[in-house]
């Protein structure tokens, strides 16, 4: 029976365009997980969208002297170009900027204030005397506590990854004016946290499959004992409150709204149909599957902070996985785009194609461990595994079938043991990439069809029809009959990986472009063959020369 299965997508900053690291940490998993479910026929709904409140932004704004709703509006663009070019199949992009945002998000804070988990507190927040202003927690950098790393952020330790609250921070900075800020009271509303732990437990130790670095990280993190965490900020810039009693100057954090996105965008994609309360399918019917993709920097918010605050609301699925990746470094630094650490995705669709692009990073997921990545690695990733193996296997088969059998398939002979073990070898591999796909083990899918493409090469060269040709042509068009039937399975299975090329050669074996079943389709001998011509371009060794 048909699953339905929401694909919830990290929302970057809209400070910046995608970079590399961002692509195969949280971008392009999602797209591979949601076209192959798409394929098998489940109802996906694949969401995010730009975080538009996010501290990155205002920093932003104030560098370059605009307004946050300027930077926004910027690199929304940029990032919606990325997708569209790097073929991320969302059913929804938007923006935490919109008045559906703004709503569904008051009525999460309500919701949580009636049931008790929402209190106000009077608390100390750092100041900038110099800019004369509260500093929210990413305004403010210092020497983590935990682990010594001199750059931490005032919510999180990029070193570590532990989250923190700016006044955790040892040797505390400005990031506005360098100045050494000071703590003054100020009263905001807290999220009671501390109240999920025991739920939040059982129900993460239940997840014996997840992946162990993030059920290990939220287990841990419910091991320290969770603080109750500020939900709003003295910031002109965000959600506004559903509530006035903390006085003027105060938006709902980022934090707090971002995560919230994920509920807020289905609903906005839902109001785009027929049917208004369609988001409700993937929310509220028990059955229903949600997958949240994300950075492992990410994995607090999502496995703990997102669960307690769906815990509180009630009614909401909670996350069915969270296979957060680890992160993608470029000799050995983590790809940063404010720190210029890797080039962005653009920069590289403006170079490569984008199968090649998603090849070269979907090859090298971080599933486990970061993945360091060069732009030598790129291209031999591209020239001797995905030109060499499998671009090359489709041209000479298909050139070959084309000039020898009239521009069409050739038709079969009686197959052998070899032909028919050859076929039976494809089935199993999408039998084998579905497996993989469902367990979100990304990387070894790609691998694995990859294989199947090197067995169909290997059966080639055993056969050798381009000499069988000129003494049995009956024989060579069987053979290659064979391998085109190969070549139609891989094709399935590759699909979730390589979009663009996909099509290009179901246009070449005179099949449907969409694919809609996780099989593989016949191609019967005499089917025209259509523009035959390489689905993939060798790179030259300096292509990605700066």
């Amino acid at each position: 029976m048909s699953k339905t299965i929401l694909v919830a997508v990290a929302w970057p900053y809209a400070s910046g365009a995608i970079h590399l690291g961002q692509l195969g940490g949280a971008y392009l998993p999602p797209d591979i997980f949601a076209r192959y479910h798409r394929i098998v026929g489940n109802k996906v709904l694949m969401v995010s969208g730009s975080d538009a409140h996010g501290t990155p932004i205002t920093v932003k704004a104030d560098q370059e002297g605009i307004a946050p709703r300027d930077v926004v509006e910027k690199y929304h663009a940029l990032i919606i170009e990325s997708w569209d070019r790097l073929g991320i199949s969302f059913d929804l992009y938007t923006s935490t900027m919109t008045s559906n945002h703004s709503t569904v998000t008051k009525d999460v804070f309500l919701r949580l204030l009636e049931k008790g988990y929402l209190f106000k507190k009077t608390t100390k927040q750092f100041y900038d005397p110099k800019a004369e202003r509260f500093l929210p927690d990413r305004y403010v950098e210092g020497t983590c506590p935990h682990c010594g790393f001199g750059e931490a952020r005032g919510d999180q330790c990029d070193n570590c990854g532990r989250t923190l609250d700016a006044t955790d921070l040892l040797h505390p900075r400005s990031k506005l004016s360098g100045a050494t800020p000071v703590l003054r009271d100020t009263e905001h509303y807290f999220f009671r946290l501390s109240a999920f732990e025991k739920p939040l437990r059982e129900w993460l130790e239940a997840k014996t499959t997840w992946r162990k670095p993030v059920r290990n990280w939220a287990l841990g993190m419910i091991d320290e004992g969770l603080p109750d965490r500020a939900i709003t900020r003295d910031i002109e810039w965000g959600v506004e409150l559903p509530v006035d009693d903390l006085g003027p100057g105060k938006r709902i954090y980022v934090w707090f709204d971002a995560v919230i996105g994920y509920l807020s965008a289905a609903i906005e994609w839902a109001s785009g149909t027929d049917d208004p309360e369609a988001w409700k399918k993937w929310w509220e019917d028990p059955e229903a599957e949600s997958y949240y993709f994300v950075g492992k920097d990410n994995i607090p918010f999502h496995a703990v902070i997102w669960p307690a605050m769906l815990m509180g609301y009630t009614g909401l699925n909670l996350p069915t996985d969270i296979p957060a990746n680890q992160f993608i470094t470029f000799k050995g630094a983590k790809a940063s785009k404010s720190k210029g650490v890797g080039q962005s995705a653009l920069w590289y669709a403006d170079r490569l194609e984008p199968d090649a692009i998603r090849y070269a990073v979907g090859s090298i997921l971080p599933e486990q461990n970061d993945t360091d990545l060069s732009d030598d690695q790129i291209i031999a990733r591209v020239n001797d595994e995905l030109v060499a193996t499998w671009g090359n296997l489709v041209n000479r088969v298909l050139s070959m079938s084309s000039r020898n059998y009239d521009e069409k398939v050739p038709t079969p002979d009686d197959l052998t043991d070899s032909d028919k073990a050859l076929i039976e070898s494809t089935d199993a591999t999408l039998d084998q990439v579905s497996t993989y796909i469902e367990k979100v083990e990304l990387r070894a899918g790609l691998r694995t069809g990859m294989r199947a493409a090197g067995e169909v090469n290997a059966y080639l060269n055993e056969q050798e029809p381009w000499k069988v040709i000129k003494t049995d042509p009956g024989r060579a068009g069987t053979v290659l009959w064979v391998a085109i039937q190969a070549i139609s399975g891989i094709r399935v299975a590759l699909a979730p990986y390589l979009p663009f090329s996909t099509t290009v050669l179901g246009e070449m074996l005179g099949l449907d472009v969409e694919i809609e079943s996780w099989s593989r389709p016949e191609v019967a001998g005499g089917t025209p063959l259509n523009d035959v011509k390489p689905l993939f371009i060798k790179l030259d060794p300096d292509v990605l020369d700066a």
